[in-house]
């Protein structure tokens, strides 16, 4: 089976590079190679390709930027997708498109559901919903996976940049009143191809790691587990502080909760996820291995 995956440099396309089934011919693209906002490159490239299904990982993600950079965001995020679904309705070609959850507002004290009403609360979301309502509408077969606080053990990353930052200061201090579900790109590409294998599957799911947690927790988990692993120096000692959202303000705003329900994504494909402090352990030995 011949897949398609755009965003070829992205973490979450790198992590599928590496673990491609049996059975899978993986073609990466990156924007030089295909533009996802030109609807005539991604025609041009589905009719040369001829794949069974794209896997959409193209994506503008830089939140707090977004807000100045408005049509640069919904081009890619939802012209993209847009176009994307055009063709992939043309052809026969099933569509995986990567969201998140970003698209709601936070105000939820329950995990929300895939047919919960988005309310985004910045441009990126707003760009990240309208690109979900065009896949929607113009292909209601097609699988939406939002996911939420991915990393790995490479690229740009909550993860990658919390190393650095104990590597260079004594004192840290990192938002502790906004909760949601670290997820890593490992979880997040097994899941993909378990729906690349399940044709029937279509509409939204939620896929993260087990748990919640705070982005201080997430940081202090990170700093144990650096520091068991050997990822930090022995002399390394940050004193990671809880602050508030207010203390750090952003362009940008978060939602202060956003934990999804995968309930569905259980049910439809016997998902079975992993608590986030045990994957993450996994994606640091990944990177004292590397």
């Amino acid at each position: 089976m011949k897949i398609l995956v755009t965003g070829k440099d992205g973490q979450l396309a790198q992590e599928l590079q590496k673990r491609i089934p049996a059975g899978i011919e993986l073609i990466a693209l990156d924007r030089n190679d295909l533009d996802i906002t030109s609807a005539d490159q991604v025609m041009q490239a589905m009719t040369h390709y001829k794949p069974a299904a794209i896997i959409n990982a193209a994506a503008y993600t830089a939140v707090d930027k977004a807000e100045s950079e408005k049509e640069q965001a919904y081009a890619v995020n939802a012209t993209g997708p847009e176009n994307l679904a055009k063709a992939c309705r043309e052809m026969g070609i099933r569509l995986i498109h990567i969201s998140t959850d970003f698209v709601f507002d936070g105000q939820s004290s329950t995990p929300y559901q895939p047919q919960d009403v988005v309310r985004p609360l910045g441009v990126y979301g707003e760009s990240k919903a309208a690109g979900e309502a065009a896949v929607q509408s113009i292909l209601p077969q097609a699988v939406i996976l939002r996911t939420a606080w991915v990393y790995s053990a490479h690229g740009a990353n909550f993860t990658n940049t919390m190393l650095r930052l104990m590597n260079e200061r004594d004192e840290l201090g990192v938002v502790a009143d906004q909760v949601g579900s670290p997820t890593s790109t490992q979880t997040l590409a097994e899941t993909i191809f378990m729906v690349v294998s399940n044709p029937e599957i279509s509409g939204i799911y939620h896929c993260t790691d087990a748990g919640t947690a705070s982005w201080y927790d997430f940081a202090v988990a990170i700093y144990e587990e650096a520091k068991d692993l050997g990822l930090l120096a022995d002399e390394v000692n940050v004193k990671i502080r809880p602050i508030g959202t207010a203390e750090y303000p952003t362009p940008a705003a978060r939602p202060a909760y956003s934990v999804l329900d995968k309930s569905s994504l259980v049910m439809d494909l016997n998902f079975e996820s992993q608590h986030w402090r045990q994957v993450l352990r996994r994606v640091l030995q990944e990177k004292a291995g590397s």
